[in-house]
């Protein structure tokens, strides 16, 4: 037979350091709770910039097919808006030797892309978009 070694009467606080604390646990949720609000918000700013872009490129590319198309005819009145992005809506007001073109995209509401070209619109930024 075996002799029975004495043994040590367990605590229930033995085995704490085990498992992690409500405390531990609680700051941890915390912390990844910050960090995904900092990043949905840079998301959001990313997003934006990516509507804006799209604006952009569609008053770019319909100021190519409206000087070609003045090259052609030497007058603005048949120029044709090309198909832009996805949820991209873009409206032109043609003249004779001017036309001013805006942009608004479907995801960003309250944000319009203009460009103008001839008359004094051109002035201020030439042929280049400029949001608002």
């Amino acid at each position: 037979m075996r002799p029975t070694a004495s043994r040590r009467p367990r605590s229930r606080y033995s085995d704490a350091r085990a498992a992690f604390t409500l405390i531990e646990l609680l700051f941890v949720v915390l912390v990844v709770a910050i960090l995904a609000s900092i990043a949905i918000a840079k998301f959001r700013t990313t997003k934006e910039r990516a509507y804006i872009a799209e604006m952009k490129a569609d008053l770019r590319n319909l100021a190519t097919s409206a000087e070609s198309r003045y090259e052609l005819d030497g007058t603005y009145a048949n120029v044709v808006v090309p198909q832009g992005s996805p949820g991209v809506t873009t409206t032109i007001t043609l003249g004779v030797t001017e036309w001013t073109a805006s942009a608004t995209h479907a995801n960003s509401p309250g944000i319009t892309c203009t460009l103008s070209v001839g008359g004094a619109a051109e002035l201020i930024a030439r042929n280049e978009p400029v949001c608002q």
